[in-house]
């Protein structure tokens, strides 16, 4: 079984994007989570700290929210940037997008210690605004699903 994305989006992101506590590959202190595709599907993989605990034995539902709000952003931009004629490992910068809404659904309580898998499906609503509903998975069965609106990042965004 894959447990590692070998050309991961959040990886092409310019400096100033790159700080996102889910998903920053800048931010030393936050989860670094990382999508690619898989096939027609987008994969992130990620093993909760032990400290990410809800009760002993399971895995905070934030950290589920996080890991399917960053997977859902991420697999938005993988979708543009092949729409556009590139892959994750091009040197075209890839588009950044941020959350318009995110809903989670809590299947079953996840079990802490086990590698976590989202895997995403793209829908594109309109051509900056991607629907992308997201499963997560532990050691195979459900725990959660989601659904992240994605928009394109506004030029403004983190402009000082």
């Amino acid at each position: 079984m894959e447990t590692k994305v070998k050309s991961a989006i959040q990886d092409r992101y310019p400096d100033d994007f790159s700080w996102c506590y889910g998903c920053g590959r800048l931010n030393k202190k936050g989860h670094q989570f990382k999508t690619g595709w898989d096939g027609d599907q987008t994969v992130t993989y990620y093993e909760p700290e032990p400290d990410h605990t809800a009760i002993p034995g399971f895995v905070y539902g934030g950290i589920i929210a996080s890991l399917i709000d960053c997977h859902g952003t991420g697999s938005a931009a993988l979708a543009l940037h092949r729409k556009n004629g590139y892959e994750p490992d091009s040197e075209e910068l890839p588009p950044r997008f941020v959350t318009a809404s995110l809903s989670v659904n809590y299947v079953k309580p996840t079990p802490q210690g086990t590698l976590l898998k989202a895997i995403g499906t793209i829908e594109e609503v309109h051509p900056k605004k991607f629907k992308v509903t997201v499963e997560v998975l532990a050691d195979g069965e459900r725990c959660a699903t989601g659904e992240v609106v994605a928009v394109v990042m506004p030029a403004s965004f983190g402009a000082k």
